[in-house]
């Protein structure tokens, strides 16, 4: 399915299969990272972060995958430590019915063996409990749990002139927003808006460029 332009597909994929196991574009990525850090007056290397996961659907080809209850879901699971500008520093796939207590070690291991300095870590209810010791063991990692507020301003709706239960209204949970941008823009890239590789190694070489690319935006527009 590749355009008229490109060679035959047997040598395009060969090109993407050495970049990936090469580790080229975890350094790319690594370098890009450092540079943006820099040019934003940040220091190269982050103190602190932001973990959360986000579940998205696979496809038929089969793989790593599970099924997330909470979310009634059917995929994979996308965990992430990010520093304090969206920016990942550490990404695992795990399956989608990993809890995220569970999964969490893994991921902020991955962080701390490539950023020494990293020692506080903000996250939500689901990391509370036995996993804050064991990271704290582990790595030395702080990990403060940042609960949802119960002061959130409440709308009622009104539709077709008769009322609608009240819900909720929308409020922003500090530290936690920069995690869920970050998601957000991956959701942009439409190779990534489901898992579509059988290999957990393809998703995250093609999670490396989508990063890569926006760095490469931000830098020549900085």
């Amino acid at each position: 399915m590749l355009p008229k332009g490109f060679p035959p597909w047997t040598a395009v994929w060969s090109v993407f299969r050495r970049l990936r196991d090469s580790g080229a574009l975890d350094r790319s990525y690594d370098a890009l990272f450092t540079l943006w850090r820099q040019a934003a007056g940040r220091k190269p290397e982050p103190t602190a972060g932001i973990i959360d996961s986000q579940t998205v659907k696979t496809t038929e080809k089969g793989g790593l995958c599970g099924y997330d209850a909470g979310k009634k879901t059917k995929g994979r699971k996308r965990h992430v430590v990010v520093e304090v500008t969206g920016l990942p520093m550490a990404i695992c796939l795990q399956p989608a019915s990993t809890q995220d207590r569970d999964g969490a070690l893994e991921v902020i291991e991955a962080a701390h063996a490539k950023y020494e300095m990293l020692k506080k870590l903000w996250a939500d209810g689901g990391y509370a409990g036995r996993c804050e010791e064991e990271i704290r063991k582990a790595t030395g990692c702080e990990l403060e749990i940042v609960r949802r507020s119960d002061d959130a301003p409440r709308v009622s709706w009104i539709a077709e002139g008769q009322p609608l239960p009240v819900a909720a209204g929308f409020k922003v949970v500090k530290w936690r927003w920069i995690v869920e941008r970050t998601f957000g823009w991956l959701g942009r890239y439409r190779r990534l808006s489901k898992d579509y590789e059988q290999s957990p190694q393809s998703s995250l070489a093609w999670i490396r460029l989508a990063l890569a690319w926006l760095l490469v935006r931000r830098l020549a527009a900085s």
